[in-house]
């Protein structure tokens, strides 16, 4: 396989960069939503914390080297290609799902420097964006939990999306970004 894409296959790079980052945005929300099995103050919840702090800010570094490939590389058709509607839903789609990885991050962090909270990322402690306000990182707070529900939902649309065509439209859109098989010789 092709590290880059061609007209007919996303890369080895780009499959295995979606899917890291499937995996990065899993963990990220899966320590935040563990949280709550630990005290309010205990050393466990404030770890599950420090890795959603630490885990979402790595999900903004992938998501702009991701982009660079995006912008660098050739994009593979859909076969048999999709209607003009369904083109504009899927660009718009993928441009709020861009939105969502870059924004989310960068709030997170904006929210930590307004509580004047360390920001952690992986041994090293990042500077505040802002100074701190704590009425400002509580309306912050309040906007990221909402986005992070909503967020859900356009990942489990997005998957939804990629079902669909391929169990109901039989076109190529899922397995353009699957491994390819290896056969047996």
């Amino acid at each position: 396989m092709s590290l880059k894409n061609t007209e007919n296959r996303y890369g080895s790079l780009s499959i295995k960069m979606h899917w890291l980052m499937f995996i990065l945005i899993a963990a990220t929300f899966t320590f935040i939503e563990c949280r709550v099995f630990f005290e309010k103050g205990t050393e466990m919840r404030d770890l599950f914390k420090m890795w959603h702090f630490m885990l979402g800010l790595l999900v903004l570094v992938m998501v702009l080297i991701r982009l660079y490939f995006r912008f660098t590389q050739v994009t593979p058709k859909i076969t048999p290609a999709p209607s003009a509607i369904q083109n504009t839903v899927a660009k718009v789609a993928h441009i709020v799902l861009y939105a969502f990885m870059i924004m989310m991050p960068i709030a997170g962090w904006v929210m930590l420097s307004a509580f004047g909270k360390p920001i952690p990322f992986f041994g090293l402690e990042l500077p505040p964006l802002i100074a701190i306000d704590k009425k400002l990182g509580g309306s912050i707070h309040d906007v990221h939990e909402l986005v992070g529900k909503i967020g859900y939902f356009l990942i489990g649309f997005h998957a939804l999306a990629a079902i669909i065509h391929h169990h109901v439209q039989k076109d190529d859109t899922l397995t353009r970004m699957l491994p390819e098989k290896k056969t047996n010789l």
